[in-house]
């Protein structure tokens, strides 16, 4: 299992690709990070839910009522084109970390 505080800040980029790929619900997004992962990492239903009021609030995604599917209305969140700018922005930051920390990590 990977420690959450290595991957912390980089949640939004994580979500907002997965939303790239297409509209998701909350629940679907937990799975995929799982099952991508193969369970090596998993993200709680709280943390999940702040990274979607965070994005929100940025105006990075939006969130709409699909249709009614096991007695209730499924919130589905879509990227906005602020969103596919930051996750753009994020994406290269992440490449240049990456190179960074290999320096030192692979000597």
């Amino acid at each position: 299992m990977i420690r959450s505080d290595i991957i912390r800040g980089h949640l939004d980029s994580i979500v907002l690709r997965l939303i790239l790929e297409k509209d998701r619900y909350g629940y679907e997004i937990s799975k995929q990070i799982s099952l991508r992962t193969n369970n090596r990492f998993q993200i709680k239903e709280a943390t999940l839910y702040a990274v979607f009021q965070r994005l929100e609030r940025k105006e990075c995604i939006e969130s709409y009522f699909g249709d009614v599917s096991h007695g209730s209305k499924r919130k589905y969140y879509r990227i906005t084109t602020l969103g596919k700018a930051y996750l753009k922005e994020t994406y290269e930051e992440w490449q240049e970390v990456k190179e960074i920390i290999d320096m030192f990590m692979e000597g």
